[in-house]
């Protein structure tokens, strides 16, 4: 008589790595896993030596938003890799191993994110309290400081599909795919702009890949949800109109550092936020494209990790187009 097994936390009675069929190596988050598995890199290997050079011949307002991006950077890199925990029990909690599995690996990536931001600060000699410049935005602290940790630890209670899109919206397409990715694109014209800080060219690089596999798989638990239940759709809208005001605001903000609200390296506000605005649109074009799909044919489709390698294609255009007009 063959045995039901069961491989929920707490309930317990075999292995899903034992089951006929083991892990199916074909199903998104696996193929994620394994993807991140070829893209081991380490931090400490990046040399920041000409990065010192170059932030210490930079003007005051140059260096001013060059450490209010690594500060941002790094504290946020802090924040998810400490609140996405109850993600994992939540997977834990629907015997999703292979979810479990990828989210492990999806942390160890944060934590090492935090890990290169630290090292690059200590490299370019600012070893003093950054605080400031991350708490001089408002709508930095009620993303990172209140909505972030809220909606993941809600999870510990909550298991439910509903909580786990809102935290997914939360993490995965504000945080990450609309925050840190327009984080990235300023990024690129301040080292690009005077071919500058290749030790952090470097480091954006790695980390913009490995987040580009954390968005994708936000996108796809969204997606399965949406699949499940055509309802869920409706808290996915929801929840994004709630967080978009403080996301934009948190944009802005980091302009009015700066005198006249123009911001050094030819970084435009307009370009910011439409870049990230896009890219928000698309991803949730992406996720209400499952409603009325079948669940199993979610689980093995590529196409969320597909639009995140086509907007890197695009991203490397856009920033060259918008550093040929500034010269």
């Amino acid at each position: 008589m063959a045995i039901d097994r069961v491989i929920q936390h707490g309930k317990r009675n075999g292995y899903g790595s034992l089951c006929e069929g083991g892990l199916r190596m074909e199903s998104f988050p696996m193929r994620l896993f394994r993807k991140g598995n070829k893209k081991f890199w380490d931090p400490e290997t990046i040399d920041f030596s000409q990065d010192a050079a170059d932030f210490a011949a930079m003007s005051p307002d140059e260096k001013k938003l060059t450490c209010i991006l690594a500060s941002q950077f790094m504290a946020g890199e802090e924040s998810v890799a400490q609140d996405l925990q109850p993600f994992m029990a939540a997977m834990a909690a629907e015997g999703r191993l292979a979810d479990e599995a990828y989210l492990t690996q999806f942390t160890f990536e944060e934590a090492k994110h935090m890990q290169s931001f630290r090292l690059w600060f200590d490299a370019v000699g600012l070893g003093t309290d950054l605080h400031e410049y991350v708490e001089y935005s408002q709508p930095y602290q009620t993303i990172f400081a209140e909505e972030l940790p809220k909606s993941l630890y809600a999870l510990e209670k909550d298991p439910s599909p509903a909580a786990q899109v809102r935290a997914s919206i939360t993490y995965n397409h504000i945080v990450e795919g609309c925050l840190a990715l327009t984080g990235y694109f300023g990024w690129a014209k301040v080292c690009a702009s005077r071919g500058i800080l290749p030790g952090m060219q470097q480091l954006i690089k790695y980390i913009g890949d490995d987040e580009r596999r954390h968005m994708a798989w936000g996108t796809f638990t969204c997606r399965r949800h949406v699949a499940a239940d055509e309802r869920t759709w409706e808290v996915v809208e929801e929840r994004m109109q709630e967080l978009i005001e403080p996301a934009m605001g948190l944009i802005v903000k980091l302009f009015d550092q700066f005198e006249g609200a123009r911001a050094p390296f030819g970084i435009d506000l307009d370009e910011m936020t439409d870049y990230g605005m896009d890219k928000i649109n698309r991803r949730l074009e992406s996720i209400e494209g499952a409603r009325g799909r079948p669940v199993e044919e979610i689980d093995e489709d590529y196409s969320p990790m597909q639009l995140e390698d086509t907007f890197a294609e695009e991203d490397e255009k856009v920033v060259a187009k918008s550093l040929a007009a500034v010269s």
